[in-house]
């Protein structure tokens, strides 16, 4: 498997919905067609929400891994 190379890292520890998956959409709107952008969201209703609203945008969820109290979500921009 290539090595995914992570353009920009977006940390949302703490930032409640629907406030976290807004500021990732903005992140990637501001972001190149292909680019991947880490997000670190909190465990519950941010898992349970960004990674679907996100994939529902077109973006590509590359992975989503718990790390912790937290979790890592790699998107790729589409």
């Amino acid at each position: 498997m290539p090595r995914i190379s992570i353009s920009e890292t977006l940390d949302l520890s703490g930032v409640s919905c629907p406030q976290n998956y807004a500021r990732a959409l903005l992140k990637l709107a501001g972001m190149g067609p292909g680019a991947v952008l880490q997000i670190i969201i909190d465990d519950g209703e941010p898992v349970k929400n960004v990674p679907p609203a996100l994939k529902e945008e077109g973006h590509t969820i590359i992975s989503l891994k718990k790390m912790g109290e937290r979790w890592i979500l790699l998107a790729r921009r589409a």
